[in-house]
């Protein structure tokens, strides 16, 4: 890849996070509702070894569904003023803007994540093992760009079409589940839920970096296309 290329993906990329720096939607609108999010699960599934067992896999579903609204409000708001369009008019280079976006989003997700994963120890009684922090930490990084570049595909693809707010999560959940099941395997080996030894996990790793790299490599080809239609 070209140092131009990454020069403008960085550029990019910082673009998008000053955004969220001087609209914290993430700090005031997602992270609450994340919290909500797992607030009601632990009153819904009550205390005792039914919600520590689950909770990596609500943890991963809380991050998914904000996710959808990281991505809305991303494109929403290159959509809104006309900023897609120009950057598409003026030539920039698609791939560098595919990732761009992608490391702006993953950046964000990544903050979610650590707080999310903070909460479930507080709410749920989840402890982390030592032997396991390597595991979750990659875990946690593998899913987020997972999920980054499935979020950027396809908030690029629904950006431009009528009821955008409803279209992405019917594209994004199926295809978001490989990264949602090995995500919350990985964790679950990594804090040791039901007995699950740590070298149990990093299979699971392995399945999220593939699925990292070949959604963000055919994202990013497929990316110039995806917004121009």
């Amino acid at each position: 890849m070209s140092p131009g290329r990454i020069r403008l993906a960085r550029r990019l990329a910082a673009k998008d996070l000053l955004i969220e720096r001087r609209s914290r939607v993430l700090v005031n609108q997602v992270l609450p509702f994340s919290g909500l999010v797992m607030v009601v699960f632990a009153f819904a599934l009550g205390t005792g070894g039914v919600l520590e067992r689950a909770a990596p896999g609500l943890v991963w579903l809380a991050v998914l569904f904000s996710s959808l609204s990281t991505v809305q409000r991303s494109f929403g708001l290159e959509t809104a003023d006309g900023a897609m369009e120009s950057l598409r008019v003026a030539g920039v280079d698609p791939i560098a803007l595919f990732l761009g976006k992608a490391a702006a989003l993953a950046i964000e997700l990544l903050v979610l994540v650590t707080v999310l994963l903070g909460l479930a120890v507080v709410l749920y009684g989840t402890e982390p093992r030592a032997e396991g922090i390597v595991l979750l930490v990659t875990t946690a990084i593998s899913a987020t760009l997972g999920l980054a570049a499935l979020g950027t595909i396809y908030g690029g693809l629904a950006a431009g079409g009528s009821g955008r707010e409803t279209l992405l999560p019917l594209l994004v959940l199926p295809v978001a589940a490989p990264v949602l099941i090995g995500a919350t395997r990985g964790v679950e080996a990594a804090l040791g839920t039901d007995r699950t030894a740590v070298s149990e996990g990093w299979p699971w790793v392995g399945l999220l970096l593939v699925f990292a790299v070949a959604i963000g490599v055919g994202g990013a080809l497929a990316f110039g296309s995806l917004i121009e239609d």
